[in-house]
């Protein structure tokens, strides 16, 4: 089964009260106006402690309205946003690949909304947002950015468990249509949005790393063989030294991709 209906809302709260939520927001929407380097500090920080938060996809999903979004639809949300009142996701995985054409979810204009039809598998915090950043290809083959309402004609919602135990969503879009308010058809807008999710997860994996690796310290030096605790042990020793290194190398590779 899941691990949990609901991600932690009481952590969600204390994050919003820290102004933690709204780091890369700019301050006329209550944020700090950061980047993706103070983004990835808090995330790495965060997966240490397995922090069941929708951190990452709600946080990139704001900035990426910030920046391609019109302003209308940036006034109504992003301030909500950042005070944790309104929850984002993305549909990220499943078939997003680099073609629009291997998108998924299909997008047509129609008078002042645009029609949204497919299936987006393995949605993050699907149940609990209150709206999913997805992307879809249009007919003249660009992709465009759909604020998805979790509830909402045309939008069915059915629960997928992973191996982890992590509950995701699957998303059906039947003829749903988005007002051309939320929807963002800004050039190269999730070729952006893709790439900071990715530097994201990358500082999440980073932080588990650590953790794992700190855990594994504490308890090869209390756990004794042959009268010896077993990190004194050649293979104990060398193993963990090259997980060690492999983690410094995954942090100098991310503030690389952060910073750019």
């Amino acid at each position: 089964g899941a691990v949990a209906d609901d991600f932690d809302r009481a952590l969600w709260t204390k994050l919003a009260d820290a102004d933690l939520l709204s780091l890369l927001l700019a301050a006329e929407y209550g944020g700090a106006g950061l980047d993706a380097i103070a983004l990835c500090l808090v995330l790495r920080e965060a997966a240490k402690v397995l922090a069941r938060v929708p951190l990452l996809e709600s946080s990139a999903a704001a900035v990426a309205v910030q920046a391609y979004g019109g302003e209308e639809l940036k006034a109504e949300l992003l301030a909500r946003a950042g005070r944790g009142e309104v929850v984002l996701t993305v549909a990220a995985n499943g078939r997003t690949g680099h073609d629009p054409a291997e998108l998924a979810v299909t997008a047509r204009r129609d008078g002042d909304a645009w029609v949204l039809d497919g299936v987006q598998t393995a949605v993050p915090w699907a149940e609990n947002a209150d709206f999913t950043v997805v992307p879809a290809h249009t007919g003249d083959g660009r992709t465009v950015l759909a604020l998805v309402p979790r509830v909402h004609e045309g939008v069915v919602l059915g629960e997928q468990i992973s191996t982890t135990g992590e509950r995701l969503g699957e998303l059906r879009l039947e003829s749903a249509r988005i007002t051309a308010r939320d929807v963002i058809d800004a050039d190269g807008a999730w070729e952006w949005l893709r790439e900071l999710l990715a530097t994201g997860t990358c500082a999440l994996a980073l932080g588990l790393g650590e953790r794992v690796l700190s855990m594994t310290s504490a308890y090869t030096g209390k756990r004794e063989q042959f009268g010896y605790p077993v990190a004194t042990f050649q293979a104990v020793a060398v193993q963990a030294a090259d997980r060690y290194i492999d983690l410094r190398a995954m942090e100098a590779t991310l503030w690389q991709a952060a910073g750019r």
